[in-house]
């Protein structure tokens, strides 16, 4: 097992990374707080592994609420099903909650805990490789709304993240795609040599070798960690780097009501396109806007957005968050390994970006 830290002083947590962990009852205790346990998960995971995590913490009162699967189902309603839980059984503010799931379950249970008597303990317990790479680590929780995606959330540090890297052995393989797009954008951020290392390895990634998935766990959460250390709300631009490719996948994603894309999916076609954008720019070689096609192509990710208007895409980009000023602020590349923040950028390159690769 490893274990690493995100460093935010007293709210400071671990990161718990390792085969059979669901099954470690001793870690799991320990990074647990709480008598009152409330665990969300959804149809798909919840055969798969409440019976072995509610196994491992035998000695909590505990409830489950099991959603359906999918990013569709990330909404208020569903929420305000898991608060009518805390409420109704009166769980009190020392209470836990706990999500057991990929992003969706995690986004939608941390949103809960946030808002549950103004703040709960919560724990993540991610199963996907999206999750335990990324959307488990750094506290952001949030429900879609038709309007938009993550438009409702709060920041909220979990207590705990344990990553059962075992979990991964049952992703189908689409999850599986979807969740290096997420690896892949650390790589492309600000770790050139990571970068390589995917290009070197992917065809072990694909092929779900343990070590390989291990090795971008801990290595995409070491990256992660770090950022939400120096910028844990994105008052710093540090932490808004982490969003390369999504201004571009979440737009995606919302113009076609939650339902077409996984998020992964929609990233990888966004981080064509942030480097396509960054080419137009002058910025990245044609060489190396080559490699970023490459790469997302052989990880069997799509590469553009067929069947999505360019201008639906920038209407929903337009309500991204960071929209600052009325001015859309994007995260592009200087080359592999260094990104940047900028708004910047003529409004025309923008669109001559999202013809090419829309529609």
């Amino acid at each position: 097992m490893d274990t690493l830290k995100v460093e935010l002083g007293s709210r400071s947590y671990p990161i718990l990374i390792g085969p059979g962990l669901l099954a470690h009852a001793e870690a799991l205790s320990a990074h647990v707080p709480g008598r009152d346990l409330l665990i969300v998960s959804n149809t798909t995971v919840a055969p798969l592994y409440l019976a072995a995590l509610t196994a491992s913490l035998a000695a909590k009162h505990r409830l489950e609420v099991i959603l359906p699967d999918g990013e569709v189902h990330k909404t208020l309603a569903n929420a305000a099903r898991v608060l009518d839980v805390l409420i109704t059984n009166r769980f009190g503010r020392d209470s836990t909650v706990l999500a057991l799931g990929g992003g969706v379950v995690g986004d939608l249970a941390g949103f809960v805990a946030a808002c549950y008597q103004r703040g709960v303990a919560f724990v993540q317990v991610p199963t996907t490789l999206l999750a335990q790479v990324d959307s488990a680590v750094g506290g952001k929780t949030a429900v879609n709304h038709p309007g938009g995606k993550n438009l409702i959330g709060a920041f909220h540090q979990p207590v705990a993240v344990i990553s059962d890297t075992a979990t991964l052995a049952t992703l189908p393989p689409r999850e599986l795609r979807a969740g290096l797009a997420e690896v892949i954008k650390y790589g492309l951020m600000c770790d050139a040599g990571f970068f390589e290392w995917l290009e070197a390895h992917l065809a072990e990634l694909l092929a779900g070798k343990p070590e390989a998935l291990a090795h971008v766990v801990r290595r995409s959460c070491e990256i992660k960690a770090m950022i939400v250390g120096r910028d844990e709300r994105e008052e710093r631009g540090d932490r808004a780097l982490l969003n390369l490719g999504h201004t571009f996948g979440h737009a995606v994603e919302s113009a076609t009501g939650y339902r077409r894309w996984l998020h992964g999916e929609a990233v990888g076609a966004g981080l064509v396109m942030a480097a396509a954008l960054s080419r137009e720019l002058g910025l990245v070689s044609p060489e190396e806007l080559v490699r970023v096609h490459t790469l997302i192509e052989r990880a069997g990710l799509p590469t553009r957005t067929a069947g999505v208007a360019p201008w639906t895409v920038l209407e929903h980009m337009r309500i991204d968050k960071k929209v600052l000023g009325g001015r859309l602020r994007l995260v592009l590349l200087r080359r592999i390994g260094n990104a940047f923040l900028t708004a910047d950028y003529p409004e025309d390159a923008l669109e001559r970006t999202l013809q090419a690769f829309c529609g």
